[in-house]
């Protein structure tokens, strides 16, 4: 199979018939055999009924069902799961993607080789309350992902079968799928330009929230990437060198207030300076967080698939 098109949606009922059929007369001019996995996540209008009525017609239009909204990142990790094209492209269900990109997309992969290809809205229709803040997320975005890309969250996106076949979408990190890809060693990335088209049926499905909650799963993402295989790098080192320095500043307290009482100076106990307990709870912090990263180490080495390396390939190796 050449293709699978994935398509999350939520209360979309208007829009499917024309995405549809849209997607299909496209197949049809580029003679692509096909699938579309249309996820249901959990709608509370007639988008199931219409899914339906698009499968019962069309045997490659397939569907699957939440029992209630788990969010955009569940709905692709389920489609990715089922997909079995050679190539695998996401859009939105709202029309504001464009199925004629779909050849373009396909032939980034197939033909120039990128593992997974973004689309970039360069000219969008929304309002300045929305495009400046997406502006910033992609700038800080590309920052800390070192991936020259424009649009992070463009939902038209196309990728090598492998690939989603290797990752795991979780929570709301749909936003970050590049840089995910890239820490699973699948590098090439590239980006196209493509169409943005006014919302046509309903209304958006996510607020102003999402730019907060998708700061804070970048910075986690980026954490987990760099000390999810080794957190005792993080927490051992920060937690040392702050008993360290606790350590120190207890001794330099302790010692000055012996040399003052040798000296016959006048001096305060040290439980009544409130440098020692500065002191005091910074040694606290740092045995805490080397503790933390202990733990984390040990469940870290006792984790499912820990020697999960993604090998791509074996040569002269007899299956077994």
């Amino acid at each position: 199979m050449d293709i699978s098109v994935v398509i999350p949606l939520y209360n979309e009922d208007e829009s499917l018939p024309e995405l549809h059929d849209w997607i299909v007369k496209v197949m049809a001019a580029n003679n692509f055999s096909y699938e579309i996995i249309f996820v249901d996540d959990g709608s509370n209008d007639k988008s199931w009924e219409v899914i339906e009525g698009l499968s019962s017609k069309n045997p490659n239009a397939k569907g699957i069902r939440f029992r209630r909204n788990y969010g955009k990142s569940a709905g692709l990790n389920v489609g990715f799961k089922a997909a079995e094209g050679d190539v695998v492209i996401t859009m939105d269900a709202d029309l504001q993607d464009s199925p004629d990109e779909i050849p373009g997309l396909y032939e980034m992969i197939m033909k120039d080789g990128f593992h997974l290809v973004s689309g970039w809205k360069k000219k969008r229709h929304d309002p300045l309350s929305k495009t400046i803040p997406t502006k910033l997320f992609n700038a800080v975005t590309r920052s800390m992902s070192k991936i020259k890309l424009h649009d992070f969250n463009c939902g038209l996106k196309a990728y090598k079968k492998e690939v989603v076949k290797n990752i795991d979408i979780q929570g709301e990190m749909h936003r970050y799928i590049p840089f995910i890809a890239k820490g699973a060693g699948y590098p090439k990335i590239g980006e196209k330009v493509v169409v943005h088209r006014a919302r046509k049926y309903g209304t958006t499905k996510f607020g102003l929230e999402r730019f907060i909650n998708g700061f804070l799963d970048l910075v986690s993402l980026a954490f987990v990437s760099k000390f999810g295989k080794r957190p005792m790098h993080f927490f051992g080192t920060l937690g040392t060198l702050m008993f360290f320095v606790g350590f120190i500043a207890s001794a330099y307290i302790g010692i000055g207030k012996i040399v003052n009482m040798k000296m016959g100076k006048p001096t305060i106990l040290v439980t009544d300076n409130p440098w020692f307990f500065i002191a005091l709870t910074t040694m606290i912090l740092g045995t805490q967080l080397f503790l933390a990263g202990f733990l984390a180490e040990m469940i870290s080495r006792n984790r499912p698939n820990k020697t999960d390396y993604g090998i791509s390939e074996r040569l002269n190796f007899l299956e077994v």
